[in-house]
């Protein structure tokens, strides 16, 4: 993801800057699949 390193410090902290991308990630892609109106729809379900 171009990511070389962590700008936290601390496991904690880099597990939620981790998450955090990882979220990032997950909803470029389901945008890129669905669409953002979809996505939008199903995420008020």
């Amino acid at each position: 993801m171009g990511h070389t390193h962590f700008l936290t410090k601390g496991l904690k902290k880099v597990s939620a800057e981790m998450s955090l991308c990882v979220l990032a990630y997950n909803l470029k892609r389901m945008i890129s699949m669905l669409g953002v109106q979809p996505l939008i729809v199903a995420i008020r379900m």
